[in-house]
């Protein structure tokens, strides 16, 4: 096999050709991760890099200041070349090159090292910070926009005192390393004099402790019904629904869809134009609302979900928000709430608003309750809004309009990404709600009662032509906010 190879880094970009030497060099350190893709010159095939020969026991030299490799970091972003570099000593304080006499590598700075990882993921965006211990190494890898990027590659001796830094902050036992355990704290910017709040779960596996950090700020200022992409008409529909007194409304997607931030985005909402009280059951409390009562339950088992709901009932609320609908005990509660004159958020996991009324049946719920209490199905999809700085405008071809379902399409101007500073080279900034609407009126609540099947749901929304999620999606399309990629990606749902 040819001893030439192509690598990504997840930029966007291919390099490559180089020679194996030379990545195994970068692999060293640290420019190339074990879980970035490599391919042979002879080969279409990608693999991981971890399970390529040579490059699957790669460590980190500690202290190392990559001067080797000095040519060849034009290769890396810019980015990349920032997070690797972090605690590493290439300059003496009067700016010139350290000699080559290199002095004994000093322990590093632990704190620091864990208050800058944090601070890389602030400022990318990121919902999340993964320490991921492997055989050899420790992987760092944010989430951006949905997708795992590797920031550093740390070697093993250093994963435990990281680990037990970020134990610390979040008050978890340091000296428990056989039971997953979980916590949250507060972390100061104070460069940027913002404060996020963060969520940390730590998960034993066979080659150490998994620690997940969640980002969540504490700044709400953003939760708010207008920032989530609804078009005009969705967004009408749903506070219309979302004001009323009583009833339950439903939101629906899979997992990391946005539903819980277009619940909290409705609370606002209902606090600040309809004052009342409001209870929340959350497992666990991600954003901290002013004005709402927040109950957060399933912490070392001494708060049971079925109890909480139960009590809240006896806490004259106006306004009930559960968290997740789980189980019969958790939905016969919100419909009884429902029905005794409260009006009741929540959410399922189907893949559409139209299955939301089988789901409920299929828990256990009569018809007859499901057509009395459920207001509005909302299903939700996240996709990634293009950059408006670098989206680069095409016509949407023949094939491509034919795809969508709208071959009337063909020629319309359709926008792909570009690469720019703003966006670090990616094309994307940030992400838009895809929304699909399903009010429940006179009509549909008789063929609710007549046990009608999520086939005969969505032929009625067909007939009353409410926007369907694919309708929206190239609505989103079409309007320059994401790209056809995005778009294809979510009609696989459908």
């Amino acid at each position: 096999m040819n001893d030439q190879w192509f690598f990504e880094i997840g930029d966007g970009n291919t390099y490559g050709p180089y020679p194996l030497e030379k990545l195994q060099k970068w692999a060293v350190a640290g420019n190339l991760m074990p879980t970035h893709r490599v391919r042979n010159i002879d080969s279409n095939e990608w693999v991981i890099a971890a399970y390529v020969p040579g490059l699957e026991l790669t460590t980190v030299i500690p202290g190392s200041d990559g001067q080797d490799e000095k040519d060849d970091r034009s290769s890396v972003t810019a980015f990349g070349s920032l997070v690797r570099g972090m605690g590493r000593k290439g300059k003496d304080g009067s700016g010139k090159k350290a000699s080559s006499k290199k002095p004994p590598a000093e322990p590093p700075d632990i704190v620091k090292m864990c208050d800058d990882m944090l601070k890389i993921a602030f400022l990318r965006g990121a919902s999340d910070l993964h320490v991921d211990p492997e055989q050899n190494i420790t992987l760092v890898q944010i989430r951006v926009d949905g997708e795992l990027e590797t920031i550093r590659k740390l070697p093993k001796n250093l994963h435990n005192p990281v680990v037990s830094r970020y134990k610390v902050l979040s008050n978890m036992d340091i000296a428990e390393r056989r039971l997953p355990q979980d916590g949250r704290f507060v972390h100061s910017f104070d460069e940027e004099k913002r404060k996020v709040s963060i969520r940390a779960a730590c998960l034993p596996t066979t080659h150490g402790e998994r620690m997940t950090l969640r980002l969540l700020a504490l700044e709400t200022e953003e939760l708010t019904l207008n920032r989530l992409g609804m078009s005009r008409r969705t967004y009408d529909t749903f506070v219309k629904y979302a004001c009323q007194q009583q009833g339950m409304i439903l939101m629906t997607g899979p997992t990391g869809s946005g539903k819980s931030t277009t619940l909290y985005a409705a609370l606002r909402h209902r606090l600040a134009n309809y004052p009342g009280r409001i209870i929340t059951v959350e497992d666990p409390v991600e954003f901290d609302i002013v004005g709402v009562a927040q109950a957060e339950v399933d912490t070392a088992d001494k708060v049971q979900f079925t109890t909480v709901l139960r009590n809240i009932l006896r806490s004259d609320p106006d306004v009930i928000m559960i968290g997740e609908i789980r189980d019969f005990e958790s939905v016969d509660i919100a419909i009884k709430a429902a029905l005794t004159g409260h009006l009741v958020f929540s959410s399922l996991h189907t893949n559409s608003a139209a299955g939301v009324i089988t789901r409920l049946i299929d828990m256990g719920v009569k018809s007859y309750q499901v057509a009395a209490t459920l207001r509005l199905c909302v299903a939700q999809r996240l996709v990634k809004r293009l950059c408006s700085q670098c989206r680069k405008p095409r016509n949407l071809t023949a094939v491509e309009a034919a795809n969508l379902g709208k071959p009337s399409l063909e020629g319309s101007i359709i926008y792909e990404p570009g690469r720019c500073e703003r966006c670090n080279e990616r094309g994307y900034h940030g992400r838009v709600g895809i929304f699909e609407m399903l009010p429940i009126d006179e009509e549909l609540t008789r063929r609710i009662v007549a046990n009608c099947d999520e086939n005969q749901v969505a032929d009625y929304m067909r007939e009353k032509e409410m926007p369907r999620l694919h309708d929206d999606a190239i609505d989103k399309l079409l309007a320059g906010a994401t790209s056809l990629d995005e778009i294809l990606g979510v009609l696989i749902w459908q």
